[in-house]
């Protein structure tokens, strides 16, 4: 593969509540569910990108992101799983669907978000990453990121192999895609084609009639458990079964169908190669229990979303608001990170300097257990909630939000400031933004990092040691005392 996957389309995060019913409500004739434990999932694009980045490849989502929980949510667990996100900015909500299970059934889906809206536009990485695609993948969910024109614009000029899998309430493929992937009601429905032919027969019109319409290499029908049809050049189709008659939850098969002939066409495959190794690998994903069993160790891990820390300012729900408030005015939105630990005035004076760079600053705090692994068990010495709130009680900070990876890129993926900010040292050459390592996340939305100048001579570490009766290291000097006021900011 030469360049990355990148996978295009609407995502959705998808949460599944498992629980005991042992009683109906009282005031209605209806089930209670007792919640036992839940997970969260990207769904949609999200998780076709997810399945692809299992598979050990290089992986880039283009999504819609809201100024949310839900959308904050989403880019920690793609990032997590290896996903680069590139956010295009999401009116309203994030979309969410929430499915009740008792006993391994489904009770009830509940959705979240409303209806579809537009999404902002792409930046010019977003097209560039498009243009050097090993495949690319439209997953489509029928909520408007396959309708941005700026995006099938690049999508119709890539030579990259494309695969489109299409929903009903969506727009048509691009001309010209090399294979599109719509399971049986869907194809029945995009087409129209009449009911009282056989099964084949009415999968063979719908492929035939979709290939033609959108003028597409070729297109597979998807059977479920019986494999898939691909009509392709010339007017016979090929059948592919499925290896082996698995039952079970078929949630994402599609996805997993999908993906896997994406990175398949990536590797220099055939199409109808890759659609066999699909099929193949669809089956098999449904025999080993589905969604369930599919998801990555790292994202059934990522700890969730902090929505508050104690006060109305902490939290994504408030970071969210404030930035979303911002961008509606027009303004410039400021974004620093940092463990914070003992706040001290080189904080203090690094966080003024920010603020003055836009129209509001979210602080990206460091969790406990990031402080931890970043600088040692005896870290930090005061909890999140106590550093988030000292944050937030200043008049520069308008929002903290607290993350729990090593690094902010999942935050900084959701937020998309358009500044950046860390301490460094201009009289030494430190601080150089070039070298920061969020300069990449920010040029996926055409954001700056920037450097601000540190207040000399401040040390949470030195501090720590001072109050412990212990001997502070010696200070540093000259591209020593830069190198470590680059890597470690406003820390």
């Amino acid at each position: 593969m030469r360049g990355p996957l990148v996978v295009v389309g609407d995502t959705l995060l998808d949460r599944d509540v498992e629980g005991v019913v042992n009683r109906l409500c009282p005031d209605s004739p209806v089930p209670v569910l007792d919640e036992t434990a839940h997970t969260d999932r990207p769904g949609g694009a999200g998780l076709a990108a997810l399945f692809a980045a299992a598979q050990g490849a290089e992986v880039a989502l283009v999504t819609a992101l809201a100024d949310d929980a839900a959308g904050a949510r989403l880019s920690s667990l793609l990032t997590a799983a290896g996903v680069r996100v590139y956010a295009l900015p999401l009116p309203g909500a994030t979309p969410e669907k929430i499915r009740l299970r008792a006993r391994g059934r489904v009770l009830l889906r509940h959705d979240r978000g409303g209806a579809g809206a537009e999404p902002g536009e792409p930046h010019e990485a977003v097209l560039r990453l498009i243009a050097e695609a090993s495949a690319v993948l439209v997953s489509d969910y029928g909520r408007g990121v396959a309708r941005q024109p700026a995006l099938r614009a690049a999508l119709a000029a890539t030579r990259a192999p494309v695969v489109w899998d299409p929903h009903p309430r969506g727009p048509a493929a691009v001309p010209g895609v090399t294979l599109a992937t719509p399971n049986e009601p869907e194809a029945r429905e995009l087409t129209e084609v009449p009911t009282g032919e056989s099964r084949l027969a009415t999968a063979a019109r719908g492929a035939q009639g979709l290939r033609e319409r959108w003028r597409a290499g070729a297109v597979a029908v998807t059977l479920g458990g019986d494999g898939a049809l691909l009509c392709h050049a010339g007017s016979t189709p090929l059948v592919v079964a499925a290896p082996v008659n698995a039952e079970g939850d078929t949630c994402g098969a599609g996805d997993r169908f999908a993906s896997a002939a994406a990175l398949a066409l990536a590797r220099g495959a055939l199409v109808s190669e890759a659609v066999q190794e699909a099929v193949a690998e669809a089956s098999a994903y449904v025999a080993r229990g589905g969604v369930a069993a599919a998801l990555p160790v790292e994202v059934r891990a990522a700890p969730p979303v902090v929505l508050s820390g104690g006060g109305e300012r902490i939290g994504a729900a408030a970071a969210g608001a404030v930035v979303a408030e911002v961008r509606a005015a027009g303004g410039t939105v400021v974004a620093t990170g940092g463990c914070f630990d003992l706040l001290h005035a080189g904080h203090v004076a690094t966080l003024q300097a920010a603020r003055q760079l836009g129209d509001c600053l979210v602080v990206c705090l460091n969790s406990d257990a990031s402080v931890s692994g970043l600088k040692g068990p005896d870290r930090p010495v005061m909890s999140q909630g106590d550093r988030s709130r000292l944050l937030a009680a200043l008049s520069c900070v308008d929002a903290v939000m607290v993350f729990d990876e090593p690094t902010p890129h999942a935050a900084l993926s959701w937020l998309r400031p358009d500044i950046w900010v860390k301490g460094g040292d201009y009289a030494t050459g430190g601080g150089d933004a070039a070298t920061l390592p969020e300069a990449e996340v920010l040029r996926r939305w055409g954001g700056q990092t920037v450097v601000v100048p540190y207040l000399d001579g401040r040390s949470t570490t030195d501090m720590i040691a001072a109050a412990r009766g212990e001997r502070p290291a010696v200070a540093p000097t000259g591209a020593a005392r830069a190198g470590r006021r680059t890597a470690e900011g406003a820390r």
